[in-house]
């Protein structure tokens, strides 16, 4: 028998499986997308699943786009499955590993989920609200991840905690941390960086309409939705975390 006991090896990676599971699914479609579907087929797919703006400017009982009356609906969440291509579907991936996966920790899976479907669909919201019966489509899971990313400014940026939920494993106490205010996050120089750049790739990909999009025809990224996605972060944070925040002093 040995004398001393095996130091135990932390895994490189500190992936939540609800993300890995996300990364998942949104890698599967995008796979089945590119080496299955015909450029008609996937067509047809965007045209059901991607959030499309017109839609709501029909004339009531009209159902020119698949999917009728109940894609008014399902496409408010299912257009952050869809990506316009691999390279957008990395860029997003890497941003839920780092942000997203702080979250799903501090959250939980059921939380986690609930909270990215309502900044998905906020986003969704905010894009109609300013591009009402325009028929471009809007892909992407941006909006859901800008809501996990207001949510991770609250408390990932402060001292101990874990900057980063994809890296080596953190102590469980260091998603724990009680969150800090709105104000706090705007004095933090870092976490204020880390948002600046990732809106500032979003409009610079939106606006100037760089080439991000290596499928899926015509569809968009809006950075209008991240916006969206962003702001329900903001104002649903509070409800969600299981933890609370502290009080700044007086």
């Amino acid at each position: 028998m040995s004398d001393y006991e095996q130091p135990t090896r932390e895994p490189v990676f500190n992936i939540p499986g609800v993300v890995v599971a996300l990364l998942a699914i949104f890698a599967a479609i995008q796979a089945i997308r590119d080496a299955l579907l015909s450029p008609q087929q996937d067509l047809w797919v965007i045209l059901t699943f991607a959030f499309i703006p017109i839609r709501y400017a029909m004339p009531v009982g009209s159902e020119p786009l698949p999917g009728g009356l109940g894609a008014d609906l399902w496409t408010f969440l299912t257009y952050g499955f869809l990506h316009g291509g691999w390279l957008h579907l990395i860029v997003n991936a890497v941003w839920m590993l780092a942000f997203g996966s702080a979250v799903a920790r501090r959250f939980g899976t059921a939380r986690f989920l609930a909270f990215s479907a309502l900044a998905t669909i906020g986003g969704a919201a905010l894009h109609l609200a300013l591009h009402f019966g325009e028929p471009v489509p809007v892909v992407g899971a941006s909006a859901a991840i800008s809501g996990q990313m207001a949510a991770a400014a609250r408390f990932v940026f402060e001292p101990g905690a874990p900057l980063g939920g994809w890296r080596r494993a953190a102590p469980d106490w260091a998603y724990r941390r009680p969150a800090t205010s709105l104000a706090g996050v705007v004095r933090n120089r870092q976490a204020m960086s880390f948002l600046g750049i990732w809106f500032g790739l979003n409009i610079l990909f939106g606006v100037f309409n760089l080439p991000l999009l290596g499928g899926g025809g015509d569809a968009g990224i809006a950075w209008e939705a991240h916006i969206g996605g962003f702001l329900v972060g903001l104002v649903l944070f509070p409800l969600f975390d299981p933890v609370g925040r502290q009080h700044d002093p007086a």
